[in-house]
């Protein structure tokens, strides 16, 4: 039994460092399968030369962190604690690169924060930043709104929803729709847009199928930035990468049992607003989608992708080459400045034209 559950991954990788791979005990490429198609394989994937240094030399450090082996899982208390000196950390390094103006509040009963750019701001416009940290934790506010208001000279409203597990399905898309409510007294809705990475991601599609249910008008657009749209199936990436990519902690799932989710709750998993990739998807805002070669949730975007394309919806798809999960948030990266960018122009484009 121990050992069908190491096989459960589709794609078992293993890494080999740049000092292995030029030695003569490096492992050689190998695969086998087994008879329910299940696949055993060995890669020696050398460093990409098709990325910036700085992005290389960043995956070197991981690459080196990872030989010093994984430790114990956290409990949800210390990666709390770890999550929110991360996000301050880098919330202070995103106020000075692209400075704004932050104000703490709330609205509709909902923490928010009202971050507005210094100059040229537009008054008319507005968007709704949803923070990333798998739900249960925030790994993302303000990391991600402040960019995004700097380059748009957009008010940008990051939301500080409800978490899991004190607070399950639908707790967090019940916040944003009543933020989006109290917006809707101001700004018209094509004047609005929503977007978010991860959880935020996954959360800016949930909205906008509830929005849908409920008869309210659709916000004029929506960035998913790595996201996933269907808590019933694992994505193939899911079984190949970490969150960092190739290191870090492998955590292959049986697709036919999947484990219990805090987010989720009791829910039914093909429930259309939590698994949007199930919802009538006709009529949604134009959208656009980023990921990377190496994100744990390539392939549920690209699927979601997929899906917002048959139903005959304007979306567009970005893959960034050989980077991990939401890479987006480190600003050092030439890809980060392309990235911000793309999704700057998106929005400048879309929401209120």
């Amino acid at each position: 039994m121990k050992v069908r559950r190491l096989c459960l991954a589709a794609i078992v990788l293993t890494l080999v460092c740049t000092l292995a791979a030029q030695s003569n005990s490096a492992p050689q490429d190998s695969a086998t399968f087994d008879p329910d198609g299940t696949a055993h394989i060995t890669r020696v994937i050398p460093m990409p030369t098709t990325i910036s240094p700085e992005a290389r030399k960043w995956l070197e450090s991981l690459n080196l962190e990872s030989l010093k082996g994984a430790g114990p899982p956290e409990s949800l208390a210390e990666r709390r604690t770890r999550t929110d000196a991360w996000r301050k950390m880098d919330s202070a390094e995103a106020r000075k690169l692209y400075p704004v103006k932050v104000e703490e509040t709330s609205m509709a009963g909902v923490r928010t924060d009202i971050i507005t750019p210094l100059a040229n701001a537009e008054g008319n416009r507005v968007l709704i930043n949803l923070h990333g940290g798998g739900f249960n934790s925030d790994s993302g506010s303000l990391i991600e709104g402040v960019p995004i208001a700097n380059l748009t000279k957009i008010k940008v409203v990051s939301v500080y929803y409800r978490l899991a597990p004190e607070n399950p399905f639908p707790a967090a898309v019940d916040d944003v729709v009543a933020v989006y409510k109290e917006l809707l007294k101001t700004y018209k809705p094509h004047n609005i847009g929503i977007y978010g990475t991860s959880a935020g991601a996954i959360l800016t599609a949930e909205v906008a199928v509830r929005l849908k249910q409920l008869g309210m008008p659709l916000p004029a657009a929506l960035g998913i930035f790595s996201a996933h749209a269907d808590f019933s199936r694992v994505g193939d990436s899911w079984q190949m990468f970490t969150l960092n990519g190739l290191p870090g902690r492998m955590e292959p799932i049986d697709p036919s049992h999947l484990p219990d989710d805090q987010y989720v709750g009791k829910i039914d998993r093909k429930d259309p607003v939590l698994s949007p990739i199930f919802a009538d998807l006709h009529g949604m805002p134009p959208s656009l989608l980023v990921t990377s070669t190496r994100d744990i949730l390539l392939s549920d975007t690209a699927t979601l992708h997929r899906a917002l394309l048959h139903a005959g919806d304007d979306a567009q798809l970005v893959v960034f080459e050989a980077l991990p999960h939401a890479f987006w948030y480190h600003f050092d990266f030439p890809e980060t400045t392309e990235a911000l960018q793309i999704m700057a122009n998106f929005f400048d484009q879309k929401v209120g034209r």
